[in-house]
């Protein structure tokens, strides 16, 4: 019979830069020097070994290794010698070592993340953490076994499609994929089908009456089907049925109904871990997500855990999985690009959670749409429906990307990742840009894969904006968002950037170095931002009432705004235990409030109650504001000479301007470098300098360097030489 062994804690040395330590799986190099900003951590290679007696095989079978994860290229050595190589971070792979085990074994398996212009990601706003960070396993299987493919591939594949809703009719297609076996029997649901293997596979075809349909996250029904063999091998495979359309005026449907996907996209590390994260981690995020209300999530940008699949399979949410092609085509990685989408689809075929594979991510933000980045995704497009003609192909697409563009005829679907309101713009603009786009292509489907604003929950403000990195800004660009998007169902699906805090070793900004901070929870999962709660007001069913700013207890203000977030239709404030005022509404109930001294709020809704404290203090609290935003509001000494430039003007006009405009190049280029590599690369882009050109339309010199996050220092600093620049000298 066949036997697998975790191969974990198999006594592993880890070896950096000649230095050797013992470790455990799964293990990052980058747990630390990945989280902690300077852009510097280490991508290179390093190694792991660990002994390996030789197993008792089976008469006549096979000893495979399956690695889950390691990143992002790895080489397999067994006894000195290179069994295999796998280039690509995030699928598995596996490594057939039958003939190659003597009776001691040294298993040697070198990874590497560096730099390089063949494996995909190379350039992206987050960290590229490198090692072993998944599970290792030693596969023993018989003669005639489930086939064990090197491209990860699942032995047990299902094809459930609903041919009749009203009666919950479901066809179901089972193939097994088996070495040395001549049949296969099939159980499903009390039904049993033998099959003849042919080319090394057995089909049947299952009729399932009145199913019971995966429902999305109101009843994730799993089904299981068995596959055995003669010699009694056995292999399980679990599958749902359900019917997924996207539709360019109805938005997303389930199983006939609309079921509009508003979620959250995730990355898979966490602060201290790294990627090397437990399974325990993955169902607190999966918690976390669930309470807020959403049903979807975007795996983004690369293949997660099984386990993580597994777990939205079990609760309903409905997933976008993706490959890492992202950000710059390179011209030698197409072959990557199709190796990746392979495995991510072979690996995850059966999960009822995946709706739609994602080819790419703003792959035009520092790539030209030429020919080549064209037949690149042609062929991505064309792989996915061969391999799986059940899901539509998509792709998320960088905010500058012209709605006109090719590009976006390739997927059967189309998503943006839109910012104004935090990059660049107003938060109107994405209004704007949905309603033009859905009336100018009334046949795409369309949706929003991210959008979002940074916030450190230290930060607060009783004036929130654009760049201040402030709890309250951040939702008040979301109490926007949520607004727009619940008003335009026909976007087929929208997930908020990002559930969690996350780490991108190049960003130093918002107080924090090595995190991208636009989560709606911290990185380590300990703080829900209040931007959580107005999300849970839109999507969740279990009743609640949540006032914001907990953290902002010092108020130097007589009267102070409170808002509270609530799925339910009314809402009491009570100061210090007395009524103050009841409102009646929807999600969002905003109150104003004197205050003198401490004083304890509560709000109030049916039986749910929250509370906050705070002070009405003399002057404002320096904690709260970031040193590079403290005395903006006052930047200037002395009147300003209207007859010469200021940041008080117009950013266009200023730009225009020979003598003003490349002073400002140079500004916005420093503040785009605060923000990663990514949004360094990404500033000559023909596109982007036409999109901040018609931002810059609104937009004067100042706001556009508060939304850099520029300091007062350096704003007074710009306006001093700004000033020394007569108007009329250029007209």
């Amino acid at each position: 019979m066949s036997n697998t062994i975790l191969l974990n804690d198999a006594g592993w040395t880890f070896s950096k830069e000649g230095r050797d330590e013992p470790v455990t799986l799964p293990h990052t190099w980058n747990a630390a020097d990945g989280q902690d900003g300077g852009n510097d951590y280490y991508r290179g290679t390093c190694c792991y070994t660990c002994a390996l007696e030789k197993p008792q095989i089976p008469a006549g079978g096979r000893a495979v290794l399956q690695f889950d994860g390691a990143a992002m290229s790895a080489a397999v050595g067994l006894n000195g010698k290179t069994v295999a190589e796998h280039k690509g971070g995030y699928s598995a792979f596996r490594v057939d070592v039958t003939g190659k085990l003597r009776e001691h074994n040294l298993l040697t398996v070198t990874v590497d993340n560096s730099d390089n212009d063949t494996v995909y990601p190379q350039k992206a706003d987050f960290t590229f953490y490198g090692g072993i960070y998944r599970d290792v396993t030693l596969h023993l299987v018989p003669a005639a076994h489930f086939a064990l493919a090197e491209n990860g591939a699942v032995p047990v594949k299902v094809t459930p499609v609903v041919t009749d809703l009203a009666a919950k009719r479901c066809e179901v297609t089972v193939e097994a994929f088996v070495v040395g076996a001549q049949r296969v029997q099939f159980t499903l649901a009390g039904q049993t089908a033998d099959a003849v293997v042919e080319d090394g596979a057995a089909r049947a075809v299952f009729t399932l009456e009145n199913a019971r349909l995966w429902d999305g996250t109101d009843d994730p029904y799993l089904y299981t089907v068995t596959a055995r063999l003669e010699n009694g091998e056995e292999a399980n495979a679990r599958f749902g049925c359900r019917r997924f359309e996207i539709d360019p005026q109805k938005g997303f449907l389930l199983n006939g109904r609309s079921y509009p996907l508003r979620g959250v996209s995730r990355h898979q590390d966490r602060k201290g871990a790294g990627t090397a994260i437990t399974r325990e981690m993955m169902e607190e995020d999966v918690a976390l997500i669930l309470e807020m209300g959403a049903n979807t999530v975007r795996l983004a940008h690369y293949q997660h855990a099984q386990a993580f699949y597994d777990l939205c399979d079990e609760k309903g949410l409905v997933v976008w999985a993706e490959i890492p092609y992202i950000t710059m085509h390179m011209q030698g990685g197409r072959a990557n690009t199709l190796t990746q989408m392979e495995e991510l689809i072979v690996q995850n075929f059966n999960h009822p959670c995946i709706a739609v594979w994602g080819l790419s991510n703003e792959i035009t933000a520092a790539s030209p749409v030429n020919e080549e980045l064209l037949e690149n995704h042609r062929a991505l497009n064309e792989l996915a429906h061969r391999l799986d003609p059940t899901r539509p192909p998509t792709m998320a697409s960088v905010f500058m990307l012209e709605t006109a563009s090719p590009i976006l005829e390739i997927p059967d679907v189309n998503s943006y990742n839109l910012y104004f309101g935090w990059y660049l713009g107003e938060l109107d603009q994405n209004d704007d840009f949905f309603d033009e786009y859905h009336r100018q292509y009334p046949t795409r489907c369309i949706g929003l894969s991210e959008y979002g604003a940074d916030a450190n929950p230290a930060y607060q403000t009783s004036s929130p904006e654009k760049g201040d990195y402030t709890e309250t800004y951040q939702c008040l660009y979301h109490e926007h968002m949520a607004r727009m998007i619940d008003s335009r169902p026909w976007l087929w699906a929208t997930h908020v950037w990002n559930m969690f805090d996350f780490a991108a070793d190049g960003r130093d900004e918002g107080g924090k170095n090595g995190e991208n901070q636009k989560g709606l929870v911290t990185f380590d999962r300990k703080i829900k931002k209040d931007a959580f709660y107005l999300y849970k007001a839109y999507w969740s069913k279990q009743p609640f009432v949540h006032i914001c700013g907990s953290r902002y207890v010092d108020r130097a203000e007589d009267v102070t705004e409170i808002k509270v977030y609530s799925n339910l239709p009314e809402v009491s404030l009570y100061k210090d235990c007395r009524l103050v005022e009841t409102k009646r509404g929807e999600r969002v109930f905003a109150f104003t409030l004197p205050i003198s001294g401490r004083h304890s709020i509560e709000a109030r809704a049916g039986d749910y109650s929250s509370v906050i404290l705070v002070n009405r203090a003399d002057q404002p609290n320096p904690d709260y504001t970031m040193e590079n935003r403290r005395a903006v509001n006052n930047w200037f000494d002395g009147e300003l000479d209207e007859s010469c430039w200021s940041i008080k003007d117009n950013m266009a006009a200023a730009m225009a301007d020979p003598q003003v405009g490349p002073i400002l190049q140079k500004v916005t280029e420093k503040a785009a470098a605060a923000r990663g590599d990514v949004a360094a690369a990404v500033k000559d882009n023909p596109a982007l300098v036409a999109m901040m050109q018609r931002a810059m339309q609104r937009m004067t010199v100042e706001s556009m360097l508060k939304q850099g996050g520029a300091d007062s220092e350096s704003m007074k600093q710009l306006n001093r030489v700004l000033q020394g620049i007569k108007k009329e000298q250029t007209r």
